[in-house]
């Protein structure tokens, strides 16, 4: 006789994730009623299995994202991201545009809050009365933190009573709403009351205002926020500081608060970079606008000289928008400072070619000129390229000077000196065009001429040793004057203490004018100071401190 075998039927994957999900909702019930922390644990778990069984199942994204954002599990940011997937995944989904626009909300993301719940009642149609009460909330919100209009006010109103009329059979969900709703009212009135105060300059009694909102209401984050508003308003800027401080304490990071944050502590206590960095990379985590702050950051890693990092946020920065001209640019300048002149090369040609203004390519033909001609020893390239930025803009004074000292560096004086008679007819009030002309007329050997134009350049800055110490030498080897040039070595050496070439010009001024003493003491003053700046000859002054006593 055959065996009879009995079959029992089988559960389908798609059945059991269902089963699953039910089980889940359950928890998620269990945890609201009771708050306790194990069905909260245990639910998100749940959930979790549901999604790895089903990616499907839209309802088990924005579930759990409301419970991962209450454990802290995740930021809002990430909690908006999977409520979209489940509209992805269900188009005509209502809780699913609700809990968007709730999680939207939270972001102070309000436009696009608003949108999903009209996504959310054009679908629900008569049975739309949570989200029409959700959405006049929200609207409410709005209008707490912003400035008022009649048509928002209207709009207030017509979602807040049509949502009411359609939900009266729904006393629990009308009991839940009007709670909220007077809360919301709460907030509005101290809102628009501080708000008032503010217009009209009555600013004590707005902080009075706003600090009885704290007190008496739930959201201390709004009034901080208006606090920090308030008193970036009085330009205190360190107490708005501390008050959007108390914002990230008292609510969920909003990207807003923390870019505000990051750029009053970037304006008023520069030298605190760990903490700017810091609220930059928490605004990251909104993932709107990145290389907005990756370019931000990038400067900050300068500033700390983390050459690596900067590199990395540029180019983050740039792998988002590889054709804004300004990434290109510090890119090509955070690889200058680590020594990676090749990479900055083509980053800063990229800048040059999308030319966004031609005042400001000019500069970066300047920096990328002096790559190929200090770096490179490309005096050609560099050539081509400071006078390619003279092009587009003939008033760069900075880059008409860098182009004379590349002929200064090629031995082609003429060139030179005209270079920065272009520069001093552009400008005859900075004293560097004078100070290089003078140089360069010296090395001529235009002695009288190299005189007055080191002479007017000291008029306009006595402060720049160089040009002192160079009009020495003038008066010291071309006219033959030890006793005029030794005023100027010593004013050098006044203004620039450890100038070893001033000292030792002065040796040789003591050394003509017989006195000895003083000669070897300068001398040895600018062998002692050459040690770290070898601006000269070791053994020359040995032999010059030895002849003195032959």
């Amino acid at each position: 006789m055959a065996e009879q075998v009995l079959l029992t039927p089988s559960i389908s994957k798609d059945d059991e994730a269902l089963n699953l999900l039910e089980k889940a909702r359950k928890l998620h019930e269990k945890y609201l009623i009771k708050q306790q922390d194990c069905y909260l644990e245990e639910a998100i778990s749940t959930y979790v299995d549901v999604v790895k069984m089903n990616p499907t199942l839209s309802e088990s994204y924005y579930r759990l994202a409301s419970l991962m954002w209450e454990k802290g599990q995740i930021t809002l940011a990430g909690a908006i991201e999977q409520c979209k997937t489940a509209i992805t995944l269900e188009p005509s989904n209502i809780n699913a545009h609700i809990y968007t626009g709730y999680f939207l909300s939270l972001a102070h993301i309000y436009d696009e809050a608003e949108e999903e719940l009209k996504q959310a009642i054009s679908k629900s149609k008569l049975n739309s009365a949570r989200p029409r009460l959700f959405l006049s909330k929200i609207l409410l919100q709005k209008m707490s933190e912003e400035k008022v209009a009649i048509k928002d006010i209207a709009k207030f109103l017509y979602y807040f009573v049509s949502g009411g009329a359609l939900v009266l059979w729904d006393y629990p969900s009308v009991k839940m709403f009007c709670k909220l709703l007077i809360d919301d009212l709460s907030v509005f009135s101290y809102s628009v009351a501080g708000s008032t105060l503010g217009k009209i300059r009555m600013f004590h009694s707005a902080f009075k205002t706003y600090a009885k909102g704290i007190k008496n209401t739930d959201h201390a984050d709004i009034f901080y926020r208006k606090l920090g508003d308030l008193s970036l308003e009085c330009q205190d800027y360190l107490t708005a500081i501390e008050f959007y401080k108390r914002v990230l304490t008292s609510s969920q990071p909003t990207r807003d608060i923390l870019l505000k944050l990051a750029q009053l502590v970037q304006a008023n206590m520069p030298e605190e970079l760990d903490e700017i960095i810091e609220y930059y990379n928490r605004a990251l985590e909104f993932g709107v606008e990145n290389e907005k702050i990756y370019y931000e950051l990038g400067h900050l890693y300068l500033k700390k000289n983390d050459k690596i990092n900067a590199i990395s946020a540029f180019k983050l920065a740039w792998d988002i928008e590889p054709e804004n001209p300004y990434y290109n640019n510090s890119l090509g300048y955070a690889f200058v400072k680590a020594e990676l002149y090749d990479d900055a090369i083509e980053y800063y040609q990229k800048a040059i070619k999308l030319n966004p203004d031609a005042k400001w390519t000019s500069i970066i033909c300047h920096a990328l000129g002096a790559v190929y001609g200090e770096i490179k020893g490309n005096f050609e390239a560099a050539e081509a390229t400071f006078q390619a930025g003279l092009v587009l803009d003939g008033e760069n004074y900075e880059l008409m000077l860098s182009l004379g000292d590349l002929y200064m560096a090629k031995g082609d004086l003429d060139r030179a000196i005209k270079t920065y008679c272009d520069a001093i007819t552009l400008d005859g009030q900075k004293y560097m065009g004078y100070a290089k002309a003078g140089l360069a007329l010296w090395e001529k050997d235009y002695v009288e001429e190299a005189i007055v134009a080191l002479h007017k350049s000291i008029n306009l800055n006595p402060e720049f040793e160089s040009t002192q110490n160079n009009l020495g030498v003038v008066y010291l080897d071309g006219i033959g004057n030890p006793k005029e040039a030794l005023n100027y070595f010593l004013n050098a050496i006044e203004i620039a203490p450890s100038y070893a070439l001033a000292y030792f010009n002065a040796g040789r001024c003591y050394q003509l004018l017989g006195e000895k003493t003083k000669a070897a003491h300068y001398y040895q003053m600018s062998l002692e100071l050459n040690k770290e700046t070898q601006e000269l000859s070791e053994d020359d002054i040995n032999d010059r401190i030895h002849s003195l006593f032959e």
